[in-house]
């Protein structure tokens, strides 16, 4: 009778929730479908441990790591509260996992720029559009009070270094760089868990010398693979010389360095610049086609075909030449990724399970999150994985209606196969326009955020392209690695070069249709948030329940429609001065010396001009010791020399200075030193706000030390 009511109860709770709740109780029907969160809130526990302002005690992760595994103890135990206490369990393994790694990478992050005498170890060589860009380790100068870990030093011209070499070099110094505003990409944090504290460039020619201590059996391994990588790629750029060598490297050992500007443009206007970063398309069809191709050949003995698991024979073929695959390619992050998704797939057919499912993405981004939880702010990882989870939820979808439409069609109403195999054509442009539409809306947002560029005929430009991406330049790609063994790889190399010329010339003829691709202001963290959750919303569900998802992506789109914008920018030089005028656009107050810096602002503000075409502005007035130019609540001025000061501390608001040297009358008073230490500044006029780009990244271990 208890037993009874209680049902009861929990029937009528269940009946007053779905009719408030709709979508909560239907959410909560598709168990099933729980796991799948696991790895979003492992990734939002690495991402708050991000976004904090203060470096955390070490004390709190192992804390968090406690919590995390009392919840999941919890989760395990009580089925009624497992969702929560799921979430709870990976929110605090992200977190904790997320600190651990920077500890573990942490290493001296350059405080100044400096010039430096050094020897050092090779771990990786890189080609440049200006010389060679080396990785080196182990760095050894009286000049270093704590050395970093690892030093990027570009080298002018060829060199016959190896990886494994020591060398002797004179170099520029400066810190990774950092962002150009607050809300910019943050390039010093992600050398930082590359163990990387500083980067510049060489002196002259680096002289080898004699080691300073033996490798040990991991250097050993990796200067073995690193050798072989820089091998392969001088040949591909010797036999296909320019950019198709360089984008030959790209697709093979993932060296991006040395594409022409023009060309890399054109591909990302054309929405084919995946094509250039080795991840799930390379993956898919190395791994794919290893698996097809093999599958096939066993199949033609009928002996072997029937008495053996040819396909799972196939599926470890496949494993074992994407396994190489990533090695030679460097193993970068996105590699990293693809490889696990199709490994992850892979296994699944080995162990007779289905091989592309929503549980092996989930899988697979769980597993980069544990080894890599600052891979959760990698526009790679955040790219990849919301392309291949819209393109899961749409194979989803169409396996469902294709199951309907065989339930209702009788077998006899089936089309015959002289029918099947003149749809194929259709059916392959159908499944290409229906991947690259859902996989440029669900990268678009991301593109947005990192890159403020969105591209238009992307399913146009991978409707053209892909064909000759997958059946004529990876298929050359494969047979050139094979041949290289035997000296024999120049006539694969120089197909794969001509495959690449078409794939370029259809990228030049996209990206230079009406419209192909447009700037858009930056997006604040907020909209890409709203718009992460609400994408997941609807990837993850089945049913009605899933369109509750747009719900908070229109938030994440009006969030990025209405974010206020500063009114003026100040570089880290104290030089490069940007003030938003009357017409909403940003004006340079002098030409700026800072380049990137300019660029970078511009584009963030949707502004497609060129620094030098934006210099300038009503109101403004020079002389040979500064500017000054009216704006909203006062009058800014720009200091150049000292002998601008003594009159413009007496009646600026906002006073910028190129030299040292301090006065009390502005409201802000910014001089070289002081931008020099900030980083730069977004400011704010009415009313007066001044963020620095130090203070928007915090006191974390991969911002330099202070210097006063």
């Amino acid at each position: 009778m208890r037993h009874d009511l209680k049902s009861l109860g929990e029937g009528k709770f269940r009946a007053s929730f779905s009719k408030v709740f709709p979508a909560g109780i239907a959410a909560i029907a598709q168990r099933d479908r729980w796991p799948l969160w696991l790895p979003v809130a492992l990734g939002t526990g690495a991402a708050l441990y991000l976004a904090l302002s203060r470096e955390p005690p070490a004390w709190l992760a192992w804390g968090a790591l406690t919590v995390a595994l009392a919840a999941g103890g919890a989760a395990m135990r009580l089925v009624r509260f497992a969702l929560g206490a799921g979430l709870i369990a990976a929110l605090m393994l992200g977190f904790a996992l997320a600190k651990l790694r920077a500890d573990r990478v942490a290493g001296t992050v350059l405080a100044r720029p400096m010039i430096v005498h050094l020897v050092a170890r090779i771990d990786a060589l890189e080609p440049g559009s200006r010389g060679v860009r080396m990785l080196l380790s182990d760095p050894r100068s009286g000049s270093f009070a704590q050395p970093p870990r690892r030093l990027r030093v570009t080298v002018m011209g060829d060199t016959s270094l190896m990886p494994g070499d020591w060398v002797s070099l004179t170099a520029s110094l400066a810190p990774p760089r950092g962002p150009v505003a607050p809300g910019a990409a943050d390039f010093g944090r992600a050398a930082f868990f590359r163990g990387i504290g500083g980067a510049g460039f060489a002196y002259g020619a680096p002289r080898p010398v004699m080691a300073l201590r033996p490798p040990s059996w991991s250097e050993r391994l990796s200067d073995a693979v690193e050798t072989m990588r820089w091998r392969m790629t001088r040949r591909m750029m010797t036999v296909l010389p320019g950019s198709r060598g360089a984008i030959a490297a790209a697709l093979v050992t993932g060296t991006r360095g040395g594409i022409d500007e023009a060309d890399e443009q054109a591909l990302r206007d054309a929405g084919l610049a995946h094509a250039l970063s080795i991840s799930g398309l390379h993956m898919a069809l190395v791994g794919g086609g290893i698996f097809w191709v093999l599958r096939a050949l066993l199949a033609l003995s009928p002996r072997i075909a029937l008495t053996c698991p040819i396909k799972k024979w196939a599926a470890l073929a496949a494993l074992a030449a994407s396994l190489f695959y990533l090695v030679i390619s460097g193993a970068a992050p996105p590699a990293i990724r693809a490889f696990l998704m199709l490994a992850v797939m892979l296994v699944a057919i080995l162990c007779d399970r289905p091989a592309l499912t929503m549980r092996s993405l989930a899988l697979a981004a769980g597993l980069v999150l544990i080894a890599r939880p600052e891979a959760v702010a990698d526009p790679g990882f955040q790219m990849s994985f919301a392309a291949v989870a819209a393109l899961v939820a749409v194979a989803e979808w169409e396996t469902a209606r294709r199951a309907r439409n065989r339930d209702a069609q009788d077998i006899r109403e089936r089309p015959g196969m002289a029918l099947r195999l003149l749809r194929a054509p259709w059916g392959y442009a159908r499944a290409v326009v229906v991947t690259g539409l859902a996989g440029s809306l669900a990268t678009a947002p991301y593109a947005l955020f990192h890159f403020g560029r969105a591209t238009h005929y992307a399913v146009l430009g991978n409707l053209l392209a892909m064909p000759v991406i997958g059946f004529w330049i990876m298929p050359a790609a494969a047979l050139s690695v094979a041949a290289m063994p035997f000296g024999l790889e120049e006539t694969p190399l120089r197909l794969m070069g001509a495959g690449i010329s078409v794939m370029l010339a259809l990228g030049r003829w996209v990206a230079e249709l009406p419209g192909a691709a447009s700037l858009a202001p930056a997006m604040p963290l907020a909209a890409l948030v709203a718009v992460t959750l609400g994408g997941l919303w609807m990837v993850v569900w089945r049913g009605a329940v899933r369109w509750w998802g747009f719900v908070a992506m229109l938030l994440g789109a009006g969030l990025a429609v209405f974010v206020p914008r500063p009114d003026m920018l100040v570089a880290a030089d104290a030089r490069t001065v940007a003030l938003r005028g009357a017409d909403g656009l940003l004006h340079f107050i002098g030409k700026p010396k800072d380049r990137y810096a300019a660029e970078q602002w511009l584009r963030r503000d949707g502004d497609a001009r060129a620094p030098g075409e934006a210099v300038g502005m009503k109101g403004l007035a020079c002389d040979g010791v500064g500017c000054v130019v009216p704006a909203r609540g006062g009058l800014v001025a720009v200091a150049q020399r000292p002998e601008a000061l003594a009159e413009d501390c007496a009646r600026a608001m906002v006073l910028v200075s190129a030299e040292n040297g301090r006065c009390t009358g502005p409201r802000v008073m910014i001089d070289a030193a002081g931008a020099a230490r900030d980083g730069g500044y977004a400011i704010t006029l009415a009313p007066l706000k001044v963020l620095s780009v130090r203070e928007w990244r915090g006191d974390r271990p991969w911002v330099p030390e202070t210097r006063e």
